[in-house]
């Protein structure tokens, strides 16, 4: 993937800030030598009036230079920082899913999708990250997690999802070089090289249903020096551990603790995050990560960095350096206020889980979304249910509503509609005849040219499609096919089909009314989400064949 996205300049807060911090102390010192004017000592002594004067009027020209001066510096500084940052765009992919709508105060979630890459296109990546025979191809996407911030700001979760799950990418188009990628069921983490972060991005839109605001991405260098900056992460591990070729088993980090807590900085917090078959199996070192992460933020709350100039400084260097970023979030200023929103949130109301998963039956080495599992998890972000105890239920699934949306879609009987049958699945194999019930159903609320599709294409949760060339009307059209059989509008998507297309999923086998939704509750996570949180120490079990 091409490096050379945009950098913008434009201020920045934390930078500006710094400057500003030194600005009142010299005013205060400016309003000092004003108020000797009116009655010091010096002037009781029969010092003239004039040149007196004239020492304020020189002194506040050197304050005047000293101001600028400092401010310039800042400004520059401020330039640098974001010359550091790498940019991209937010979505690279056939996505439309809708933002949340804001609730009573005006506030709606934000969801950050956070991508560590695994390339080597770099001297210092190749050093760290192993082969060099994949210098120049395009990264993976190894580290996948959805941030998500409540609207209120009060809770956060995060969901990692196992590089190897096979999911559908949609059809995306590399911003970088034009080319476009047709759509593909494979393994996640290959979605980054479909398209660059924009595309992982609607991959996580298409599979969750869930908007996601913003994308950052790191590489093995940049976790490097983040983990430097900040000063070192406490890890612990229960045994000791050593993850290393094995006969049978090629690879290995390289990590090589002994057990207890160790703080663990620069190629060794690397080796940390890159640990599997130590840990046992890909989902575990996802939990490994979010240990680290939580880690992480507990340290970061202990330190005091907007009161430590170098520290803050350390951070904003390694930061803008490590990070490449969707578009919109792409100065130091717009970081700052996502920082700024993250930072309220009480370490003991951030919750981080792995999407819950079963064996993919094509390829044991591959993973699937558990049905019902993985979708109360991808409910709960969508109707902005924390995954603590500590919130509110949901209010569950917005109805379909053509109407409210856009254009007034067009009249039922001329809209064409194919009707597939997707209920194969975990529950077991298709409803025989599925697709003509549903077809009677919509023949019935006027769609008299809706048809039944021969073919089968199993999916775990039911949508409507529209063609992504239609627009606006498209999607009025496609909502009003929800909304006759009571579909909720967040399983409406475009997609680069040409016509108009219900899948009826796993799980809907039975009635020609979608199931009514149950708002979730907080903190009902299912088990096999493995959920942990950011205020509790929590240390790893090493798998037998890797301790020592």
């Amino acid at each position: 993937m091409a490096q050379s996205d945009v950098r913008g300049g434009g201020t920045r807060r934390d930078a500006g800030g710094l400057v500003q911090d030194e600005r009142p102390g010299t005013a205060v010192a400016a309003a000092g030598g004003d108020g000797s004017d009116k009655g010091g000592p010096g002037l009781r002594r029969g010092r003239p009036r004039g040149g007196g004067r004239r020492i304020l009027r020189w002194s506040a020209l050197v304050l005047s230079v000293l101001i600028l001066g400092t401010a310039g510096a800042g400004y520059l500084y401020y330039r640098h920082l974001n010359a550091n940052i790498d940019k991209g765009k937010r979505n690279a992919g056939d996505s439309d899913v809708r933002r949340s709508e804001p609730n009573a105060a005006g506030q709606t979630p934000l969801n950050i999708l956070l991508i560590g890459s695994d390339s080597r296109n770099s001297a210092e990546n190749v050093k760290l990250g192993g082969s060099r025979d994949n210098v120049g191809s395009k990264p993976l996407a190894d580290v996948q997690m959805l941030l998500h911030v409540s609207a209120d700001r009060e809770s956060a979760s995060v969901v990692s999802i196992p590089r190897d799950t096979r999911v559908d990418i949609p059809k995306c188009t590399d911003p970088d070089t034009g080319e476009t990628y047709p759509a593909k069921n494979t393994i996640i983490n290959e979605s980054l090289q479909r398209g660059g972060p924009g595309c992982t991005l609607a991959t996580w839109q298409e599979l969750t249903g869930v908007y996601i605001d913003h994308w950052m991405m790191v590489d093995f260098a940049g976790v490097v020096d983040m983990a430097d900056a900040i000063g070192g992460v406490p890890v612990c591990v229960n045994q000791n551990v050593w993850d290393r070729p094995l006969p049978g088993q090629r690879g290995g980090s390289g990590l090589k603790l002994k057990a207890g807590t160790h703080n663990v900085q620069g190629k060794q917090a690397l080796q940390w995050l890159r640990t599997r078959h130590a840990w046992g199996s890909d989902p575990l070192r996802a939990k490994a990560q979010h240990m680290y992460m939580n880690a992480m933020i507990r340290t970061l709350k202990k330190q005091n960095v907007f009161t430590d100039t170098g520290r803050l400084m350390g951070l904003a260097e390694a930061g803008t350096r490590a990070l490449k970023v969707s578009e919109e979030i792409g100065t130091v200023k717009e970081l700052y206020d996502l920082a700024m929103q993250l930072k309220s949130v009480p370490t003991s109301r951030i919750t981080m889980t792995t999407m819950p998963w079963i064996e993919d039956p094509l390829n044991r080495n591959h993973l699937l979304p558990k049905p019902v599992d993985a979708d109360k998890v991808w409910a709960m972000l969508r109707d902005d249910v924390s995954f603590d105890k500590g919130g509110k239920a949901g209010a569950g699934p917005s109805p379909a509503s053509a109407r409210a949306t856009g254009p007034a879609a067009a009249p039922a009987e001329g809209l064409s509609v194919t009707v597939v049958n997707g209920t194969a699945g975990e529950q077991g194999a298709a409803v025989p005849n599925r697709a003509a019930a549903i077809v009677a159903a919509l023949q019935r609320e006027g769609f008299v040219r809706a048809v039944a599709s021969r073919e089968q294409d199993p999916q775990a949760r039911t949508r409507v499609t529209y063609p992504e060339s239609t627009g606006a009307q498209g999607r009025a059209n496609a909502l009003s096919v929800a909304e006759a059989v009571g579909i909720p509008s967040g399983q409406v998507r475009a997609t680069d089909d040409v016509t108009t297309t219900l899948v009826i999923g796993a799980d809907w086998r039975e009635g020609t009314s979608y199931p009514k939704q149950e708002p979730v509750k907080a903190g009902d996570l299912p088990d096999s989400a493995d959920a942990l949180t950011a205020d509790k120490k929590e240390c790893m079990d090493v798998y037998r064949p890797y301790r020592w």
